[in-house]
């Protein structure tokens, strides 16, 4: 008796997904040539959602600092470490979390204004503050005990 196979699922993207490749040709240390690619999406709105009025480039830098960041402040993107996820519903909620703690707790020296208050030369901020989401730097506590709203 021979079982059949079912298919494999056929994974349709959201219509609203805006993905752009950039790859570079690297010889002997130096880049050659950059080619971009666009995978999903009209080309005319992503060059505009990513910034690429300026030369026409698409431009990674910012998705690629974040993406640093996360790693370096998240053991769970280690991938032979004692902390590598091994539940999905936990990877996310870790997610989740730093990414509150990121926007809410986290001064951002790049966000910070210069005030001339006295001593003080910097008012401090965070992205949720630059936002205007909120208007103080957040203590750990206050972020673990928010309640948010049901909608």
């Amino acid at each position: 008796m021979v079982l059949e196979q079912k298919p494999l699922p056929i994974l349709v993207p959201p219509e609203d997904l805006k993905y752009a490749q950039v790859c570079k040709k690297v010889v002997k240390g130096h880049v050659v040539e950059v080619i971009q690619h666009v995978v999903f999406g009209d080309t005319d709105e992503i060059l505009r959602l990513f910034g690429a009025n300026f030369g026409g480039c698409i431009n990674t830098s910012y998705i690629e600092r974040i993406n640093l960041t996360i790693r370096n402040s998240l053991a769970r993107f280690i991938r032979k470490g004692m902390n590598y996820s091994k539940n999905a519903l936990m990877h996310s909620r870790a997610i989740d979390f730093f990414q509150a703690w990121y926007n809410f707790v986290k001064p951002h020296k790049s966000l910070r204004l210069r005030v001339n208050c006295g001593n003080k030369k910097w008012l401090q901020r965070t992205p949720a503050m630059a936002q205007k989401l909120t208007n103080h730097i957040w203590t750990l506590k206050e972020l673990l005990t928010f309640r948010v709203p049901v909608q």
